[in-house]
């Protein structure tokens, strides 16, 4: 069972510039070194109405039907997972290209297999990310299908 070790919250003040900082590189057009593992996301913000952006991990990512599936490391605290609910039309960068996506919260179950499948391809990776939320997990796969199902919420970005 995942052991809550902090209440952790989504970052603010100075620490949100660090968190922040991958921006800079799509906005200084280099976003072709991160397209691999990384996306830019813009979204609106649903209190404002303006222009939001934040880079997330590219979690899985099918060639084929082009979807992508990013997660909230934060869960529904995140600022952005708010916004793509109440406005799911957004559109995304990867590398130097844009796409006009929907995006589409996962359902629990599939979102708990794909942090199981993402803590088999990445176990660093998925125990650094457990970390930052405030959980410790024993590495095994229960574990990581209830951070999914019950914290790291997945999101499928399908194109338009």
């Amino acid at each position: 069972m995942p052991e809550k070790t902090g209440n952790v919250e989504p970052p603010r003040g100075v620490s949100r510039l660090f968190w922040r900082a991958p921006i800079w590189i799509y906005r200084l057009g280099l976003g072709g070194l991160i397209k691999k593992r990384m996306l830019l996301l813009h979204h609106v913000g649903r209190i404002s109405g303006n222009q939001r952006q934040n880079v997330l991990e590219i979690v899985e990512h099918d060639e084929v039907i082009g979807t992508y599936t990013v997660a909230s490391g934060f869960g529904k605290k995140s600022d952005w997972y708010k916004n793509i609910l109440k406005q799911p039309d957004v559109s995304i960068t990867v590398g130097r290209a844009n796409i006009a996506v929907t995006a589409r919260p996962l359902a629990p179950d599939d979102s708990g297999q794909a942090m199981l499948q993402y803590a088999k391809r990445h176990p660093k990776a998925a125990r650094n990310l457990m970390s930052i939320c405030g959980y410790k997990v024993d590495g095994g796969e229960a574990d990581y299908f209830i951070m999914g199902h019950d914290y790291v919420l997945f999101v499928l970005l399908e194109q338009r």
